[in-house]
């Protein structure tokens, strides 16, 4: 059986496209700040810190905006108190969603490129689809399918422009990278079955809280590290800037974004938009990052973008 996607009366369909278009462009951002931050700080510590680091922003972020109409659900729910299996609902998607995400994503950036990386991240929807096939949220069809398919061989042919060889970035990394993109799949699919249950404002918290809780054993290690050899001096303030963006505007200000889309959408068809991380993850790249372009990323992007106009335009009005 398939779960309705909304909850309670859904927007106008001009507020979530635009939601849409903003989470795309924080999170096709997100690779460049990487890039930035890991030219100053070592790869666990930057990966650490983020993680701690949006755990904490979340905390004065969750007690004042639970005290303000629009988060009249958060304030009830707070109200309330949360049981044992709530704190445990919160622990295991803070674990899939934050921890090994957003430590994967990073570190798997430090031994690969951005347009490899966003490559990588743009096939979570195929993740989704089966994970979400399999718990039996969501049924498949031979449109998603098909769209998906599309899309797929328009990030192949954005990765294969030189040819996928020896000269392609690391395994390792793409290995990081995707791990991090499954566990978000699983993030989103496991976070869908709970949705209905928790307002977008409690469950952005308590999973960066469980995230940073996780994590905050190996930020100490790293700060520890740092100070010992005395390299904090050495972050420079652009590494400030994108270690603060990573953990403040992609993690906790978009998952906000997400999950309050995520009551309206289906799991797979809202992760469908992540095909156009690629294309503008890639484009930036060229820009801030001076990556080279071709005509064959053109054409990419172009499929990746008619695959996602037929999965959008199949969607129940």
């Amino acid at each position: 059986m398939q779960i309705e996607p909304s909850a309670g009366r859904a927007p106008a369909r001009g507020i979530i496209s635009a939601s849409i278009a903003l989470l795309i462009v924080v999170w096709a951002v997100n690779f460049i700040a990487g890039k930035i931050g890991l030219r100053s700080f070592p790869v666990l510590a930057l990966a650490s810190f983020r993680v701690v680091l949006a755990g904490v922003v979340m905390i004065p972020a969750y007690l004042v905006c639970s005290r303000l109409p629009a988060f009249t659900e958060a304030a009830n729910a707070r109200r309330k108190g949360f049981s044992a299996r709530d704190l445990w609902t919160f622990l295991y998607l803070g674990f899939f969603g934050v921890t090994v995400n957003q430590l994967c994503f990073t570190i798997g950036l430090r031994y690969t490129s951005v347009s490899h990386a966003s490559v990588i991240v743009g096939m979570g929807p195929i993740y989704t689809l089966v994970l979400a096939v399999f718990f039996q949220l969501e049924t498949a069809t031979w449109r998603k399918a098909a769209g998906m398919v599309i899309s797929l061989a328009g990030i192949v042919v954005m990765a294969s422009e030189k040819g996928l060889s020896a000269h392609s970035p690391s395994l390792l990394g793409d290995a990081i990278v995707m791990t991090g993109s499954i566990g978000f799949a699983m993030y989103v699919v496991f976070g869908k079955r709970v949705a209905g249950k928790y307002d977008t404002l409690t469950m952005t918290a308590f999973n960066h809280f469980a995230g940073a809780l996780i994590v905050l054993p190996l930020a100490i290690q790293q700060a520890r590290a740092l100070s010992l050899a005395d390299k904090w001096r050495a972050i420079t303030w652009t590494g400030w800037a994108a270690l603060f963006y990573m953990a403040v505007f992609s993690s906790a200000m978009a998952y906000v974004f997400y999950f309050w889309l995520l009551r309206y959408l289906e799991a797979s068809q809202l992760s469908a938009f992540s095909y156009l991380l690629p294309m503008l993850a890639t484009i930036l790249g060229i820009l801030w990052l001076g990556e080279k372009g071709s005509w064959s990323q053109v054409f990419g992007s172009m499929l990746a973008l008619g695959g996602l106009y037929w999965i959008e335009s199949g969607r129940s009005r």
